[in-house]
């Protein structure tokens, strides 16, 4: 059986270049209208029991190359139990060194989340009779932009993931989110479900999603540099998402991403809005603390540098929701590779370990959720 390389599925992106001997040369394909990439999920197959050699030649000038460094790629043979690779990079190459234990097997970025296991989730959480559903406008490709409202309190929290369709982790992450505050048993969902109605986006970039891409929707537009003036030609998404938050409010805000460089969680906050009051970061440190306390995986040392007075950007959501409607707006990133405090040799950052710091999340605003209406 001769080796073959496919990616003409669901989220799929590789491109063959050769194959000589056992050694499998391949580049990552760029956004459609974009020059991002870093994104890939293909699958071999014909090479069960032989030692291949994979080679990625182009991740040199990918959107993060600094990424590639201590990175792991994600291998599956039944694309639900994913685990890492043996991975190296050097001189902008990153190479997959494997023995398949099947003629089949998908190789990935991350644990993908499909449109079809977004359609999956979609169903079942609109089955709920507690549970609002409607489509906040379509996409330019024609897809959905599906919408949770879950609850009845006056706090008005929204949760949305996936801005960047290639960070898969984020969508995870809504799934542990949603089946916490579903879970009728649980009395902190339970109680959260009376203070707050929580707006839910688990996918803002459905097209991106499905076309295999790393940061940008189907004309190529990064949906979370528009947040200050989107547009139904370029970004549809933002468009409509932000109309139903002018309709709603927003007290409470969780962007959910992905990390290709940090090894740790951390969150991004809103320093640097024209409006900065203390009062308002003095909430979000409140979350962040809480969260510390609840989750091992969860840390403050690292993260992004934080901008200067007036220095905020205002086209990126978490800062501009926190100007525009005065929220405790928060991002929250997750790695490609692992959390290096706590690291999991065999899985590194995993779809159950982002399920379950989204549980740790909602612990979390529970504990602090009371002090939300004093900033008014």
């Amino acid at each position: 059986m001769t080796y073959s390389i496919s990616s003409a599925f669901d989220g799929g992106n590789i491109r063959l270049v050769a194959i000589e001997g056992d050694r499998i040369d391949l580049e990552i394909v760029k956004d459609h209208q974009s020059d991002f990439y870093q994104w890939f999920y293909f699958r071999l197959t014909g090479a069960g029991g032989k030692a291949v050699e994979l080679r990625l030649l182009n991740c040199a000038d990918s959107a993060y190359p600094h990424g590639w460094d201590g990175y792991r790629a994600r291998l599956s043979y039944d694309r639900e139990y994913w685990e890492q690779a043996e991975t190296s990079y050097e001189k902008g190459i990153l190479t997959i060194k494997v023995t398949p234990a099947s003629d089949s097997v998908w190789f990935a970025y991350f644990a993908p989340y499909t449109m079809e296991r977004h359609h999956d989730l979609v169903a079942s959480v609109a089955a709920y009779p507690d549970v609002e559903y409607k489509s906040l406008g379509q996409t330019l490709d024609g897809q959905e932009i599906d919408y949770f409202r879950v609850g009845e309190g006056p706090l008005s929290v929204w949760l949305y993931a996936r801005q960047h369709p290639g960070e898969t982790m984020a969508e995870w992450w809504m799934e542990g989110a949603l089946e916490k505050l579903l879970d009728d048993a649980d009395p902190v969902s339970r109680r959260l479900v009376r203070k707050a109605t929580f707006h839910i986006v688990p996918n803002m970039n459905p097209d991106g999603s499905k076309r295999g891409h790393l940061r940008t929707n189907a004309a190529g537009i990064n949906l979370n540099r528009e947040w200050h003036e989107p547009s139904a030609e370029k970004s549809p998404e933002v468009l409509h998402v932000l109309a139903e938050m002018d309709k709603t409010g927003v007290d409470f805000a969780m962007d959910i991403h992905g990390d290709e460089a940090i090894a740790a969680n951390f969150l991004a906050g809103f320093e640097g809005i024209p409006s900065f009051k203390q009062a308002q970061q003095d909430l979000f440190n409140g979350f962040s603390d809480e969260l510390v306390k609840l989750s091992p995986d969860f840390q403050t040392e690292k993260g992004y540098e934080i901008p200067g007075p007036g220095q905020a950007n205002l086209s990126m959501s978490t800062a501009q929701l926190a100007e525009r409607f005065g929220a405790v707006s928060m991002t929250l990133e997750m790695p490609f590779k692992d959390n290096d405090d706590l690291p999991d040799p065999d899985h590194g950052w995993s779809p159950e370990r982002s399920r379950l710091l989204a549980r740790s999340c909602l612990d979390a605003l529970h504990a602090m959720i009371d002090e939300l209406p004093k900033r008014r």
